[in-house]
């Protein structure tokens, strides 16, 4: 818990893929997060959660679907929301809450 909250403390924003191994949307987003890491570099850091291994840090967040995609900023939740999100779109919430 404690090494989640230094990944999502710091100054530039923290995308988390809460995901799970037997969700299939969770698969189809997974290439997408690869292309997103390319296309942005360092301006952001990508970091994925399986529910089922870390299900504090999933309750703590409220996780109730996979996958779910949060931007975090220094430690504050800036965007949430479930579902498969295209690489474009991804990287404009991301300079959104740069």
């Amino acid at each position: 818990m404690s090494k989640f909250q230094e990944l999502i403390n710091q100054d530039k924003p923290v995308l988390v893929d809460f995901f799970a191994e037997w969700c299939g949307p969770c698969k189809m987003q997974a290439p997408i997060l690869q292309d997103l890491k390319k296309n942005i570099g360092d301006a952001a850091s990508i970091v994925k959660i399986d529910v089922d291994k870390n299900k504090a840090v999933a309750a703590q967040f409220g996780i109730r679907s996979v996958p779910t995609l949060m931007i975090f900023k220094n430690g504050e939740v800036k965007w949430k929301q479930s579902g498969v999100f295209k690489a474009d779109e991804l990287e404009r919430l991301i300079k959104q809450n740069s």
